[in-house]
């Protein structure tokens, strides 16, 4: 494990369009400037990084709270799934279902996807306006595997109520911190 920060793109970016297959149902999931929602977020993640296993038990939830007030979610995973299986398609397909996602788990096998949004780690979270502009990039919150800090989503909470409050992205934006994303 080489623990990563993510690349903190400028606010403003505009989202990159992609077509990635649901894990979850094996249908095509189109992300581009026809879809439609209040913000959408992009979160970077996978099976096997010690980053994103420690927030498992909370994010769903969280996740699924958005999904139901019209936030647009998409957990993406970008590694090499031949070098590190419990990655594949297979296994996201189980820990979607185990951790109850309402919204797709995606599989960027030619880790295009990844690369267009500058992911760097898992976990790595890209929230966008409903415009597609990038309104904030970091932190789930300062928890960290092992660490005394309680798993809150602080940093995504206060950003996602402020985007759908209308408000300004938050001042003070901690990159994520996780597991490099593992390329070919």
């Amino acid at each position: 494990m080489v623990a990563t920060h993510s690349k903190m793109s400028p606010l403003g970016t505009k989202a990159p369009p992609f077509r990635l297959e649901n894990t979850c149902d094996t249908e095509m999931v189109n992300f581009s400037s026809e879809t439609e929602g209040k913000g959408f977020l992009i979160a970077f993640i996978c099976n096997h990084c010690p980053f994103v296993i420690h927030l498992k038990d909370h994010f769903p939830l969280l996740f699924n709270e958005w999904v139901k007030i019209g936030l647009k979610i998409y957990a993406i995973s970008a590694n090499d799934s031949e070098k590190y299986p419990a990655d594949s398609p297979e296994n996201m397909t189980i820990e979607a279902k185990q951790l109850k996602f309402d919204f797709p788990y995606l599989f960027d096998e030619t880790q295009s996807v990844a690369h267009s949004y500058k992911a760097a780690c898992t976990p790595d979270f890209f929230l966008y306006n409903e415009k597609k502009e990038l309104f904030y990039r970091g932190q789930y919150d300062s928890s960290r595997p092992g660490g005394e800090i309680d798993v809150t989503g602080s940093d995504i909470k206060n950003a996602v109520n402020l985007l759908l409050s209308h408000g300004k992205p938050p001042e003070n934006q901690i990159p994520s911190l996780g597991c490099n994303i593992k390329w070919k």
